[in-house]
């Protein structure tokens, strides 16, 4: 996680930063924007600026605009900067900090930008047979295509094959593919040249450059443009990079990994993707199984959940009672370790007692997890209610209450929600906006639809 810091604010920004260094973030300092500016084209990059409210957001949010760098920011002020903690939101800030600052809310949002966990728990037989290949070829430099369903730990292994792997003391950069919009991914690649384009006015150095002597993640590949795959699959062979308005190509010497929830071969016989491209990515496949399929791994990975977020909490840290097991132990876990995650970060605010009993693991909604049928009776029962719901109705109709209902159990989160959904980020998009202008209320990132 690279954080930079914009501004001073006292040196209070200055404790927000060692506390962030606490929490494993990497971070740079910059007292102005035209200086923040300066490191975000050098190649030093960020992953989140945290920027004093003081200074003019807008106009940085313009100038990164311009210059096609995608990056969040989270604005920071003291407890009585009411007014200017509003504008900043306006402006297009991500979060507001108070300052002094508070290292679980600091803690927090690094989390919720990184997204990914690091740290690797398993106990399964099936996920162990992955992690023993993972170690056997991660001191190559062979490509590898890290497959598996959305939530199961794929950028979690990628970060453990770069550890074992003889680059470990150089980058790991990471770029999701389908969290950026398509006409800035190019440049956030492989950087751009000073008049490029409209808003271009310096050379800015992209993530195969920040990854030079290291690896390049590249996130959900499914989601990247054919034209783009094509400068790819070239940078991948030749190991040189061309920037967007650039002369002459820049050597790079990376490996590349990469991940894709979807299955690339038949993304490829759609022509969404290229065959030659897959061939050279998929060197090595590390598949990760879903969770339902190493059922070691749920107890071992509740357990471990359990004891971080009630020390994030400040509370004990109850063991699962015979109940909470077995409700874990019967749930299919379609969200994969990332549900998990959520539901035991639930049960260990919800839980009384000595133990976390099966009344604490809950749904989002705070409806329990049925612990009395078993998978088949389930799912008879589940597809029997879903087929009588779909009777008289059009397909249009099911579709946009599917993926309404999804985006909500996502808490408005785009891109989640297209993962879980099985389509594509833009065809997500392209969706919400008919819905929106035929008037159905889209909830936005974070929020959730009012109840009918």
């Amino acid at each position: 996680m690279r954080l930079l810091i914009v501004g001073t604010l006292g040196g209070q920004l200055t404790v927000a930063s060692q506390i962030a260094m606490q929490r494993g973030a990497k971070v740079t300092q910059a007292d102005d924007i035209e200086s923040a500016m300066r490191v975000l084209r050098s190649g030093r990059g960020a992953d989140l600026l945290m920027v004093d409210v003081g200074l003019d957001i807008a106009g940085m949010l313009a100038k990164l605009q311009s210059e096609r760098v995608h990056v969040p920011i989270v604005a920071c002020g003291v407890e009585t900067d009411a007014q200017a903690a509003v504008s900043a939101i306006r402006a297009g800030a991500k979060e507001y900090i108070p300052l002094p600052p508070d290292p679980e809310m600091i803690a927090a949002v690094l989390a919720a930008v990184a997204q990914e966990r690091g740290d690797l728990i398993y106990r399964d037989d099936a996920m162990a047979s992955v992690v023993r290949l993972a170690e056997q070829v991660a001191p190559s430099d062979a490509s590898v295509l890290i497959t598996g369903e959305s939530g199961t730990g794929k950028e979690v292994i990628a970060r453990h094959v770069h550890k074992s792997s003889n680059r470990a003391s150089k980058p790991f950069i990471s770029i999701n593919c389908a969290a950026i919009p398509e006409h800035l991914l190019e440049s956030e690649l492989f950087g751009h040249e000073k008049g490029a384009f409209t808003g271009a006015v310096a050379r800015r150095v992209g993530k195969f450059e920040e990854a030079d002597g290291g690896t390049l993640l590249l996130d959900e590949i499914s989601e990247m443009d054919v034209r783009l795959q094509a400068k790819l699959l070239r940078a991948i062979q030749e190991r040189v990079i061309d920037r967007v308005g650039g002369t002459r190509p820049v050597p790079v010497d990376i490996r590349i990994l990469a991940t894709s929830n979807r299955d690339l071969a038949e993304s490829v016989r759609q022509g969404t993707f290229r065959e030659d491209l897959l061939f050279r990515l998929n060197v090595v496949n590390l598949k990760l199984p879903p969770l339902r399929e190493r059922p070691a791994d749920i107890f071992e990975l509740a357990k471990f959940f359990v004891e971080h977020y009630a020390q994030a909490n400040g509370v004990p840290a109850r063991p699962l009672s015979v109940e909470a097991r077995q409700a874990l132990s019967v749930n299919p876990w379609p969200g994969n370790v990332r549900e998990l995650e959520n539901t035991m970060h639930r049960a260990v605010l919800l839980a009384h007692g000595e133990e976390i009993g099966a009344e604490a693991i809950r749904m989002p909604d705070g409806s329990p997890i049925a612990v009395s049928k078993g998978p088949a009776e389930r799912a008879a029962l589940t597809a029997e209610a879903v087929s009588r719901n779909f009777v008289g109705r059009t397909v249009a109709d099911v579709e946009r209450d599917l993926i309404l209902d999804t985006l909500d159990h996502c808490l408005g989160n785009r891109t989640h929600a297209a993962k879980i959904l099985g389509i594509s980020i833009r065809t997500l998009r392209n969706k919400l906006n008919q819905y929106t202008d035929e008037g159905v209320r889209v909830p936005g990132p974070g929020e959730a639809r009012p109840a009918m």
